[in-house]
């Protein structure tokens, strides 16, 4: 008889850090791009709009690592109180969560006995994580981390703002806003459809989605500086 393997390669184990990493580095691509369009549109010389970019770069940075550290942490502090509420119930009604845990793979499909025996064995085995997953759906693969996603948040952003800033480095005053644009739009493409890859989606699907919504936002910006019209500095 010939063994045959089975080898699967699932994505949901990146949930934590990919949707950080697509956000920051979609973030920072996107409103660095935007500032350095309406600060040029509205008559700033390079140096200007430079000095905007930069700023926009490390602000930007700080504000996604700060503003991920505290959102997933407030995810992580509410699955924390989750699962001590559930180790008190454990500890004073173990019966009635047993018979919650039986109820949850009844309604999964297996019959009472089955579901029954399931859940004893799953109790005596690790009890509180039967429990974290299957009714709280709280697991060790898609639990917050909150410093991984806010390193991960600012480094990305930056990476993301670099793009524009050497566009303006290297292109004539006269052309900042076309070439940033153009610059910014095709990065966005690929970083849509790698995001999406990576995730295991339709590629085309995802960098269009990530592609117009950037798009959109330098629009507004470059509408923006233009209505000014007033140089900086």
């Amino acid at each position: 008889m010939s063994r045959l393997s089975h080898s699967e390669i699932h994505m949901v184990h990146r949930i934590g850090w990919l949707r950080a990493a697509v956000l920051g580095a979609n973030d920072g691509l996107v409103s660095t791009a935007s500032l350095v369009v309406g600060v040029a549109a509205a008559g700033s010389g390079k140096p200007e709009v430079l000095i905007a970019g930069l700023a926009g770069l490390v602000a930007g940075a700080m504000s996604m690592a700060a503003g991920e550290y505290v959102s997933v942490s407030s995810q992580t502090d509410a699955e924390n109180a989750d699962l001590a509420r559930e180790t008190r119930e454990l500890a004073e009604t173990p019966e009635a969560e047993l018979e919650e845990l039986t109820q949850i793979y009844v309604e999964r499909g297996l019959d009472r006995d089955l579901a029954e025996k399931v859940a004893v064995q799953l109790t005596e085995r690790d009890a509180l994580g039967s429990h974290a997953r299957d009714e709280l759906g709280i697991s060790e693969t898609v639990t917050a981390r909150p410093i991984q996603a806010a390193l991960v948040s600012a480094l990305t952003f930056a990476v993301g703002a670099v793009l524009p800033l050497i566009v303006v480095l290297v292109v004539p005053d006269a052309r900042i806003v076309f070439l940033v644009a153009v610059s910014t739009i095709l990065g966005l493409a690929v970083l849509g459809g790698l995001g999406a890859s990576a995730g295991g989606a339709g590629v085309i699907r995802g960098a269009a989605r990530v592609t117009l919504w950037g798009a959109l936002a330098m629009a507004a910006t470059a509408g923006v500086g233009a209505l000014f019209g007033v140089a900086v500095g």
